[in-house]
């Protein structure tokens, strides 16, 4: 057995950690520059040391490149050109209430103002939804998927790999954006990556180069207080 080693505080460590996470933003617009295989590995070589409930490890993720991207872009844009109600493999959010329904309306009116889209303009805002399926035009996508029998803690622990693929890729310079849209698609994804049934298809991650110009990229959403966050309880 391995001795545990001794944890003390490492404020480089820390201090890089909070970089990261104060930088990282959701990215909408990307170059077409593809990511070498060599960083997609290097991103997935940090996120695979995800903690996971166990150690089950659900997580399995199918990432595209150039043609594979392109055919899976024309694909996902057809499917919902033609119509046809969202079909996720788990549920969506029953409602958006209270503080959760006032942060999602604050993060879409800062994307519709970095956009010019006027409030109730939804014509506009369509499009802007649509822009998911097209993938924000980046070279890449990784679909994640879990294991259905593991329930809602494999997609938790999917969950933790999802951030930590986000934070390594921003770490190597390589912009993201977690899609839940994408999981509208499950029954098309499924045939497309010839998923099997035990795998659910819990969320895309679209990633690549940022277009740092655009003004979509140029907006940055808030955090909730420390205060609101947690309760300590002493006794």
């Amino acid at each position: 057995m391995l001795d545990a080693p001794a944890l003390v505080p490492d404020d480089e460590a820390t201090d890089a950690l909070e970089r990261i996470l104060r930088s990282r933003w959701s990215c909408r617009a990307f170059t077409p520059e593809p990511v070498p295989r060599s960083e997609i590995a290097r991103i997935l070589e940090l996120a695979r040391r995800s903690p996971s409930w166990c150690n089950t490890q659900p997580w399995h993720v199918h990432v595209t490149e150039a043609a594979g991207t392109a055919r899976l872009r024309d694909a996902l844009c057809s499917a919902v050109a033609a119509g046809g109600e969202p079909a996720p493999d788990i549920a969506f959010p029953e409602s958006y209430d209270g503080v959760y329904r006032e942060r999602r309306q604050i993060s879409g009116w800062q994307l519709y103002d970095s956009l010019g889209i006027d409030k109730g303009d939804r014509a506009a805002s369509r499009r802007q939804t649509l822009r998911n399926f097209d993938l924000f035009d980046a070279p890449h996508v990784a679909i994640v998927t879990t294991e259905r029998a593991l329930g809602a803690y494999g997609a938790v622990d999917c969950g933790i790999f999802v951030s930590n693929f986000v934070l390594a890729a921003h770490s190597r310079g390589v912009a993201t954006i977690p899609q839940a849209a994408l999981a509208t698609q499950a029954p098309l994804l499924r045939e497309h990556l010839g998923l099997p049934p035990e795998r659910q298809v819990l969320l895309g991650i679209s990633f690549g180069y940022p277009d740092v110009g655009h003004p979509v990229n140029g907006y940055r959403t808030e955090r909730q207080a420390l205060e609101e966050l947690v309760t300590f309880v002493a006794d």
